[in-house]
C-alpha cells in the first residue's frame, strides 16, 4: 500500500513542476515515477504516511493564521533551531516533513542533516523583557 502511496507522491510532484495535466504529460509522468529508483529496503508503515497527510491537512488553517498574525503583529525575531526527525522515515516521509514544516510562513527547513535533523529557520515575535 505504501508503494502506492510512494508512487502517488512522485506523480503530484511531477504535476506541480510541470503544471500540466494533458493525456501525454500524465503517460509522461507515470513513467517517470515508475522509473525513478526506489528502494524496497525501508518500508514505511501506512500508519505513518496516513499521519504525515493528516499533519499536511492540519496545516492548511495553520498556514493561513501564521499569514495573518505576521501581516498584523511583527516578527522581528530570528531562531534556527534542530529538530528530530522521527524515527523509520523514508525518503517520501522525510520530503513531505519538509514540505509540512516550510509551508507555513513562519518556518523554513535550511538543511536535512543526514544524521537525523532538521535545521529550521523560524520567524517569531520579540520576547517582552
Amino acid at each position: 500500500m505504501t508503494g502506492y502511496l510512494n508512487l502517488i507522491l512522485r506523480l503530484a510532484i511531477w504535476f506541480l513542476l510541470t503544471a500540466n495535466f494533458s493525456a501525454v504529460n500524465i503517460i509522461i509522468g507515470i513513467s517517470v515515477a515508475l522509473l525513478l529508483p526506489h528502494s524496497h529496503k525501508s518500508r514505511a508503515a501506512l500508519k505513518d504516511w496516513l499521519r504525515a497527510l493528516w499533519e499536511i491537512v492540519m496545516a492548511l488553517p495553520q498556514a493561513y493564521i501564521e499569514a495573518v498574525e505576521i501581516m498584523f503583529r511583527p516578527h522581528t525575531q530570528e531562531v534556527v533551531t534542530m529538530e528530530r526527525v522521527p524515527p523509520r522515515r523514508t525518503p517520501g516521509l522525510i520530503f513531505l516533513d519538509i514540505f509540512l514544516i516550510t509551508f507555513t510562513p513562519k518556518t523554513i527547513v535550511l538543511k536535512y542533516h543526514e544524521d537525523g535533523w532538521y535545521e529550521v529557520h523560524r520567524v517569531q515575535r520579540r520576547k517582552k523583557t
